[in-house]
């Protein structure tokens, strides 16, 4: 998990909150100090840093003394120690202290992160508010419940080493994770989630099917496997066919470009820490590209082009780099190297409702191939941006119309300040089986690079305008929508993704006539385009056999023996390992249905 970074000391720094109806955060911010309180006095000379609420639960930093570390038998006495905490309801009293004072008294009690954090509040603040529980003080604004005694569902999760303050120069402290609900019934209900989304997780899967490998030397960059290569190429097959259909022209451009063209487009003020950077010579600097945008500019810009031509539909599937910190790395969900469904629309100011329309559609259509619930977030002008103030609130403007109009009102979130640094965006939220939410896509409206870029049409009247640009991927990182699929269907993918689709098990696989027989039915799946199977290790019972084949996930499984050869009537007995059932079924009548079920690419 990538280290939360929390604004301590403008929190230490404001005033105490006014009090709220309890909500579950507030009851996870007081478990945080519940559980702080615990380790305390359980290891006397801890030191803790900071322990905010997060999305399902909290979490708090600590040092140990003498660089010692939590381990599992340590989380349950904490947690136990909380327990005996809650029984005693101790209260959550709060206190507004000069800060001169707040400072003497954690510097005497050897809290040096509390410390910190009271130096790096604003030098006007003269008072800081604080918590106290029992013997346990902390900086805090609040607010919080009214006692301990009301925290009564918590529970410790894991521990990780994090980074003071986020950043990886400074030491690595341990953040111990909880969660804490209103009842006991919810937490239950949470950790039979976190059960699923373990038994879901796709890098377990990933590693058991054989589908890719991430190695020390590459760090974020997929080594992509035979099997996950076929997944990788259906997907990208499919998008590219669909994409030509929609009106979109594809192209391909450079892995690397000379800094030129990133300080053009702005990235190399933006977005440079997080660029792979090649020095050439004392003079020359080339930057590995992490996004296409700015060479979709480029060849927009290779010729003149009329109005009649816009919209223009760039589709472009590079290789992007992208340098996560090291920290943030997440199987395939957050990685350095990936590819998207990128495209690129130069549209006229009159086209942008209708171009973004037809965006939601695609929206439709792909999303529905998996049965996947979605959702839009609109991400606005963030603190640094390119361009006026006035030209963002017409692109934000624009968007919100069309948000109103297509998601209704109230139909979707806002994320003030999220925007892309060249334009507000509209994030695409995927939910999973499971309830989880993914981000996926994204649609961006973009006045900014085409004016750094030069990008001009000319107009009825003959004059040069410059294009609006609509920056938009679907699928998102191929990568990261794989191990979504993956994690949303449990490793079960739909048909026409699976790597074998059906696997073929001679029952007796020492018999010439019975391979024989077995190939040519192998042969007949095969001529109608299915990827099949035969297993043919020896020394395996038929029921490992098929075991083997529904622990690879294998849609279809078709046991063939002597029998099934000598009957002659063409009809095999079919597993279905999805559904858990079986049925006999004549070999034309199963060959046509799995090769419709493939075509018409209906979800698992």
């Amino acid at each position: 998990m990538p280290d939360e970074i929390v604004d301590d000391a403008a929190e230490a720094g404001a005033p105490l909150a006014a009090p709220h109806e309890l909500t579950l955060d507030i009851l996870r911010h007081s478990a945080a100090h519940l559980m702080a309180a615990a380790v305390v006095q359980l290891y006397p000379g801890a030191q803790y840093d900071v322990g905010p609420a997060i999305e399902d639960g909290f979490f708090y930093n600590f040092r140990l003394p003498d660089a010692a570390h939590f381990s599992d038998t340590d989380l349950q006495r904490i947690e136990e120690r909380m327990h005996e905490l809650a029984a005693q309801q101790l209260p959550y009293e709060p206190q507004v202290m000069e800060r001169a004072a707040a400072r003497q008294l954690f510097e005497s009690a050897g809290q040096n992160f509390k410390v910190d954090i009271i130096d790096r509040i604003d030098p006007a603040v003269q008072q800081v508010s604080v918590y106290r529980t029992g013997e346990f003080v902390d900086l805090c604004r609040g607010p919080h419940v009214s006692h301990s005694g009301l925290l009564r569902a918590t529970k410790l999760l894991r521990v990780a080493g994090v980074y003071w303050r986020g950043d990886e120069r400074n030491e690595q402290l341990q953040r111990v994770y909880g969660t804490a609900w209103f009842s006991q019934d919810e937490l239950a209900a949470y950790l039979h989630r976190l059960e699923e989304a373990e038994r879901r997780d796709h890098r377990r899967i990933g590693k058991e099917l054989e589908l890719f490998h991430f190695d020390p030397t590459a760090p974020g960059m997929t080594y992509w496997l035979p099997d996950g290569v076929v997944i990788f190429n259906e997907l990208l097959q499919y998008s590219r066919a669909q994409h030509q259909r929609w009106g979109y022209r594809e192209i391909s451009t450079p892995i690397v470009n000379d800094s030129a063209l990133w300080k053009t487009s702005g990235h190399w003020d933006h977005y440079r820490e997080n660029m792979f950077l090649i020095p050439v010579d004392e003079q020359t600097t080339y930057g590995t590209k992490p996004m296409n945008c700015p060479n979709a500019m480029v060849v927009f810009n290779l010729r003149r082009r009329s109005y009649r031509e816009l919209p223009v539909r760039f589709s472009d599937w590079g290789v992007l780099h992208r340098f996560e910190r090291s920290g943030t790395l997440h199987g395939l969900l957050r990685v350095r190297k990936f590819q998207q469904d990128d495209a690129h629309i130069f549209v006229t100011e009159e086209q942008i409702e209708e171009e973004y329309a037809r965006v939601f559609e695609i929206c439709t259509h792909l999303y529905g191939l998996f049965d996947l619930e979605y959702s839009y977030r609109l991400g606005t002008r963030p603190d640094h941006f390119l361009g006026e103030a006035t030209m963002w609130d017409r692109a934000e403007a624009a968007l919100l119309r069309l948000l109103d109009r297509h998601a209704g009102p109230g139909g979707y979130a806002v994320d003030p300040g999220e925007g892309a640094f060249y334009g507000p965006k509209i994030d695409i939220l995927v939910k999973d089986a499971i309830g989880r939410q993914w981000q996926l896509g994204t649609i961006q409206l973009d006045y900014q690079l085409p004016r750094r870029f030069g990008c001009v049409y000319i107009d009825r009247d003959g004059s040069e305008q410059t294009p609006a640009v609509i920056h938009r991927a679907v699928y998102g990182s191929l990568e990261r929508f794989i191990g979504v699929l993956i994690e949303h269907f449990a490793g079960h993918l739909p048909l026409w993704l699976a790597p074998v689709q059906c696997e073929l098990i001679p029952v007796q696989d020492d018999a010439d006539d019975v391979l024989h027989f077995v190939d040519s039915v192998g042969e007949r799946l095969a001529a109608a385009g299915l990827r099949v199977d035969v297993n043919r290790r020896s020394g395996e019972r038929m029921q490992g056999k098929v075991r083997g084949a529904e622990l690879r996930r294998v849609p279809y499984v078709i046991v063939l023996g002597r029998k099934d050869l000598e009957r002659g009537d063409g009809v095999v007995r079919v597993r279905d390992i999805r559904r858990h059932q079986q049925e006999d079924l004549p070999l034309d009548d199963l060959v046509t249905r799995l090769a419709a079920e493939a075509a018409e690419r209906r979800p698992a």
